[in-house]
């Protein structure tokens, strides 16, 4: 069989798969889970949720608030606000609507129950007196009354976790009725709103990040090879790879979330690598006077090995992601790796085949393109031969000052970590954090002491002592209970008077609101915060996003508080929540890191291993790498930049990439060695062969993950700019320190 219709073979073969990935990439659908960012596999993610199960999700909820400007009692605008309240209450998804006109003071008397609302929109003349009323309730200032009286808010209650579809529908309504109503100055939190702006940003940032590293690869292809075949061929090449992986994505089912968003822009950017390496080597030799086929064999057996071990240490970089508890980054890694794999195949499948049938480039012009490549490298290794002992004082140096900065780094978290500062989502979160009582959810596990009920007098003086710690130590702002309800009935026993919101002086007491809550058993009110059996309870808060160092130091101290001042044979807590989980990822964060980066560092030790058979060139292998990662973390703290899960994968995913360029370089030492030259020689020769790949692919990497900075996520921005920087570092410690430590360290095996 000729090449030429082994090539067409090839090729038709391809595209027939290319047609089967693009049918299973067009079924992609993209998705943001808040659950999946828990830590999997943790004990106190089964006990969450359990609890949940039993309770309801703590996350299940949107805040809206409202500000007149003025005084919240206006009759205008409190009118708007119930007509807004009733619109809510009509929607579809919607379980409850706590508002602060419909909210209401339950009142007992010898003849019955009814209930005295706290607000009466329609009646101006009562703003005072209502005024006093809702300002001497300390549960409803903060939650539905800001304490300057200028804002209200209300408290929309929405089916288990809901679906992006009908959530977008909920909060459409929800916009739509507001701009009706002419409420200028609205603010939105919740679920429901972050899920369905997360998807529309992931959207448009894939787009942008696509389009722009598309522009950039073509500018840097243009100018390392000055011709359209030049350009065309590698894109098509990548641009396989990229359609391929999001097929494989598409054939198991995975849904583009946050993480794997970045999926398609880093496939284009590292794919490109093995193209470049290839076709470089193979314009060279056609420039040296090789026919198609000579130089494509050449090319194939001096760079195939050194392209096929940085294909593997690039994929084991992301594989490492698995170590994490976390599912979207897990999965982000696995597909990455999976996406180059295939890359790697394209490249020695797809190339090659269309090097072959199409003309062969001009060996003139190869040779003129050619020509001030080696010139720019020879002034390098000059450099590099005249300055070495600078060039080692001068690492040793930046590793030092790394080091310091390095111990500088926090590791801390907040809620909405991944959104800037000036974000909408944020501003909106800020301001029920400044007007209310926050956005931090506070969860606590009651349970009743062996022969006792949550609504035994005992247990409940136990909950009011935590009450107490939490208002006035632990920083919560607003808290439901069973005391709560208990306080409010034994208030609605006593006239509804607010200096009668307490608990019972007594059981006979207690044993009169005992029935009452027999009575009111089946309503909702008290199955969020009580089981059927009474033996379990929920102590739920709000409070402002301290985030999770300050968030865990204060839970250790309610530890301690309880562990001194609550009877165990009465009470016992556990401490859980979706904040808690999220917070648990902390634990995580430097373990993971550090067990993927040793996985990375063993693979690339038994990689160079294999090719050199030397420790020293083991250990001079990983220097140069290393060294930018350490200057990544000294950068990290000395600009006060947290360490949070989604900033640590930058350090596995940089080494995993950066490491290519120290394999290209010594794969090529050893051909040279083998070829009997002597070492300072072999790498002159080294350098200005293979210098050239080594700086292009680079450029096209740094340029790819740049474009990441365009995102509005945090994480996604650090990692566009922290992996570029180590690329940047990685290519500079290659050219300089590389040949150095070769020079002054390693010494070949004489034959």
């Amino acid at each position: 069989m000729s090449h030429r219709t082994s090539s067409l073979l090839a090729l038709s073969l391809i595209a027939i798969l290319t047609a089967i990935s693009v049918f299973y990439a067009s079924r992609l659908r993209f998705d943001y889970n808040f659950d999946n960012f828990f830590p999997k596999g943790d004990p106190d993610l089964a006990y969450y949720f359990s609890y949940r199960d039993k309770f309801g999700n703590d996350n299940d909820y949107l805040l809206i608030g409202l500000d007149n400007g003025g005084s919240l009692f206006d009759q205008q605008f409190l009118q708007k606000v119930d007509t807004l309240t009733q619109f809510i209450q009509q929607q579809p998804h919607v379980e409850s609507v706590l508002s602060p006109t419909t909210v209401k003071s339950p009142i007992i008397e010898q003849f019955g129950y009814f209930e005295v609302p706290y607000l009466h929109p329609d009646e101006p003349e009562r703003y005072a007196q209502d005024s006093t009323r809702i300002y001497q309730s300390r549960e409803l200032v903060g939650t539905l009354f800001s304490e300057d009286a200028k804002a209200v808010s209300l408290f929309v209650q929405t089916s288990d976790n809901l679906a992006k579809q009908p959530g977008d529908t909920l909060i459409a309504a929800l916009y739509g009725e507001i701009e009706r109503l002419g409420l200028q100055e609205h603010h939105v939190a919740g679920k429901v709103l972050a899920q369905s702006v997360f998807i529309e940003k992931m959207k448009i940032e894939l787009a942008i990040f696509m389009s722009a590293s598309i522009l950039l690869v073509i500018l840097f292809l243009w100018i390392a090879f000055r011709s359209v075949w030049g350009v065309l061929v590698p894109l098509v090449v990548v641009l396989l790879s990229v359609i391929w992986s999001l097929g494989v994505m598409g054939l198991f089912d995975k849904p583009i979330d946050v993480m794997t968003v970045l999926l398609p822009t880093i496939m284009f950017v590292v794919g490109m690598s093995d193209v470049i390496h290839i076709l470089s080597r193979y314009i060279t030799e056609i420039g040296h006077g090789l026919t198609k086929m000579q130089a494509l064999r050449l090319t194939i057996r001096e760079v195939g090995l050194a392209t096929l071990l940085t294909s593997l240490t690039t994929c084991v970089g992301f594989l490492t992601l698995l170590t994490t508890s976390i599912v979207p980054i897990r999965e982000f890694g696995l597909y990455t790796a999976i996406g180059i794999a295939l890359a790697f195949v394209l490249a020695f499948t797809v190339l090659p085949a269309i090097l072959l049938l199409t003309k062969r480039p001009n060996p003139r012009r190869a040779r003129r393109t050619d020509l001030t490549w080696p010139m720019l490298l020879r002034r390098i290794y000059t450099f590099v031969l005249r300055r070495p002992y600078p060039i080692l004082y001068t690492s040793i140096g930046i590793v030092l000052v790394s080091l310091v900065g390095i111990s500088m780094i926090r590791v801390d978290t907040t809620l909405l970590e991944d959104l800037g500062d000036d974000d909408p989502i944020i501003r909106d979160f800020q301001y029920f954090e400044e007007k209310f009582s926050g956005v931090r959810p506070f969860e606590l596990h009651l349970i009743a002491g062996p022969g006792n009920s949550m609504y035994d007098l005992e247990v409940l003086q136990e909950i009011d002592k935590l009450e107490t710690y939490l208002y006035q130590t632990y920083g919560l702002n607003f808290i439901t209970s069973p005391a709560t309800v208990v306080r409010t009935l034994h208030r609605a026993q006593n006239g509804g008077l607010p200096e009668a919101y307490t608990l019972p002086a007594n059981k006979q007491e207690m044993q009169q609101i005992k029935r009452r809550l027999a009575a009111f058993s089946k309503r909702s009110e008290l199955r969020a915060v009580v089981t059927t059996d009474q033996q379990e309870g929920r102590l739920a808060g709000k409070m402002t996003d301290v985030g999770s160092v300050r968030a865990t130091a204060l839970n250790d101290s309610l530890k301690a508080f309880i562990d001194l001042h609550i009877d165990p044979s009465l009470l016992q807590t556990r401490i859980t929540g979706s904040a808690v989980m999220l917070d648990k990822n902390n634990e995580y964060v430097v373990s993971n890191m550090l067990q993927g980066l040793l996985i990375a560092f063993l693979v690339v030790a038994i990689l160079v291993g294999f090719i050199f058979r030397s420790l020293r060139m083991v250990v001079i292998s990983l220097i140069p790498n290393i060294i930018p990662l350490l200057m990544i973390g000294g950068i990290m703290g000395f600009l006060g930049i947290n360490m949070t899960v989604s900033i640590s994968i930058i350090f596995t995913i940089a080494f995993g990439i950066a490491v290519d360029d120290t394999i290209h370089f010594l794969g090529k030492l050893k051909v040279e060695l083998r070829k009997g030259k002597s070492l300072p020689y072999a790498i002159k020769t080294t350098f200005i062969s293979a210098g050239k790949a080594i700086i292009i692919t680079s450029c096209i990497l740094v340029a790819g993950f740049l474009t990441l900075v365009l995102s509005s996520f945090d994480a996604t921005f650090y990692v566009g700019v922290f992996v570029s920087l180590t690329l940047v570092f990685a290519l500079v410690a290659d050219l300089l320190l590389l040949p150095v430590l070769i020079l002054y360290f390693y010494r070949p095996n004489q034959k």
